[in-house]
């Protein structure tokens, strides 16, 4: 019991993955990893990683409203970065968006991600 959710408020998949799978059983959504990406154009909004940070969570925004869910049912994200040192920027745009009650959270470091992206964030959602 899989529903596929995709929004042309967020990027395409750029390989074979959705943007989110809704588990109607459990009410549960586990959203793709999103780059700060412009859905409109398909090119980063900036080269920046904070902008990029929070296109990403704009992104991630957008597909939880398409399946009905609010920021608050986010339970889980995991946040890749280029290079941890841009810990404390990514941080910062997350922490403005995720200011009540956060979900649980892991970061770490990746040697490269898609399309040479700074940031990536994905999500597990549960109502």
């Amino acid at each position: 019991m899989r529903e596929v959710i995709a929004t042309e408020n967020a990027p395409s998949a750029i390989g074979p993955y959705s943007q989110a799978i809704r588990v109607s059983a459990s009410k549960m959504l586990f959203v793709s990893g999103q780059l700060g990406v412009d859905p409109k154009t398909g090119n980063f909004v900036s080269t920046d990683v904070a902008e990029q940070a929070r296109q990403a969570i704009h992104n991630l925004a957008a597909i939880l409203e398409t399946a009905g869910f609010a920021k608050t049912s986010v339970v889980k994200t995991t946040i890749f970065l280029k290079d941890m040192n841009d810990f404390s920027a990514v941080n910062a745009v997350y922490g403005a968006y995720f200011n009540e009650n956060p979900p649980a959270r892991s970061t770490v470091e990746v040697a490269r991600l898609p399309k040479d992206a700074r940031v990536e964030i994905e999500a597990i959602v549960a109502a």
